[in-house]
C-alpha cells in the first residue's frame, strides 16, 4: 500500500512540476489582449449616421480615418469596413486595406478606386483588398430599405509585415488576411457608423 501511495505521490509531484514549468515558459504563454486603438474620423461619428458622400447614394468616397494609441512595435496596419448584419456568412465586407505602413496615423478621404493609381504620400506599398463584390476598392453602405445597418471600420495593428501580393495575382480578401494575421494582432480599435435607406434612396 505504501508503495502505491508513494508512486502516486511521485506522479503528482512530477505532474505539478511539469505544469509549473509550462506556465513559466514564454512559449506557452497566451497572446495578450490587443491594445485598444482609438479610431476617429472628421466625417463619421461613432454610433451616428454616415453622410451620403460615403455611400452610393452620394459620391461613394471612402472616409478619412485617423487612429492613435497604436503599440510601439506596430509594423503594419490593416483596415476593414464590414456590415455584420448581412453576408453569407456575415459580415459583408465593404472595404479591405492592408500593408499600411506602421508609421501611418490614418487614411485620407477618397482612396484610389483604380488599382493602377498611386497611393497617397506616406502610404506607399498599401494595398486595397477584395471587398464583398470581389473588387479592390471601397464600396460604401447600401443596405436594403428598412432599419439602419452598422458599419464597422476596424483598424488592426500587426507586429509583422504581410507578404506582398505577387504580380498577376488577385488582392487578398478579409478571410485570407485574418488567417495571416492570426497571432500577430497587437492592437485593435473601431468606429461604428450607421446608415439606413428609404425606398426612394434605395432606388437611385
Amino acid at each position: 500500500m505504501r508503495s502505491i501511495l508513494g508512486s502516486m505521490s511521485c506522479e503528482l509531484t512530477v505532474g505539478a512540476l511539469v505544469i509549473a514549468m509550462l506556465a513559466a515558459s514564454p512559449t506557452f504563454e497566451a497572446q495578450s489582449a490587443p491594445q485598444k486603438i482609438v479610431v476617429t474620423s472628421p466625417t463619421l461619428t461613432d454610433g451616428q449616421t454616415a453622410p451620403t458622400q460615403h455611400t452610393p447614394d452620394g459620391r461613394n468616397d471612402s472616409p478619412a480615418l485617423n487612429w492613435s494609441n497604436a503599440p510601439a512595435n506596430t509594423k503594419e496596419f490593416v483596415v476593414f469596413c464590414e456590415d455584420p448584419d448581412v453576408g453569407n456568412p456575415p459580415p459583408f465586407v465593404h472595404w479591405v486595406v492592408y500593408k499600411i505602413p506602421g508609421t501611418a496615423r490614418g487614411l485620407p478621404e477618397g482612396m484610389p478606386i483604380s488599382a493602377a493609381a498611386a497611393m497617397p504620400a506616406g502610404l506607399e506599398g498599401t494595398v486595397q483588398g477584395l471587398n464583398g463584390f470581389r473588387r479592390p476598392l471601397y464600396r460604401g453602405p447600401a443596405p436594403p430599405p428598412g432599419r439602419p445597418h452598422p458599419y464597422h471600420f476596424v483598424v488592426y495593428a500587426l507586429d509583422t509585415t504581410l507578404e506582398s501580393t505577387k504580380p498577376g495575382m488577385p488582392a487578398l480578401t478579409r478571410a485570407e488576411l485574418l488567417a495571416l494575421m492570426k497571432g500577430h494582432i497587437v492592437g485593435q480599435g473601431e468606429l461604428v457608423a450607421m446608415y439606413g435607406r428609404t425606398p426612394a434612396t434605395a432606388g437611385r
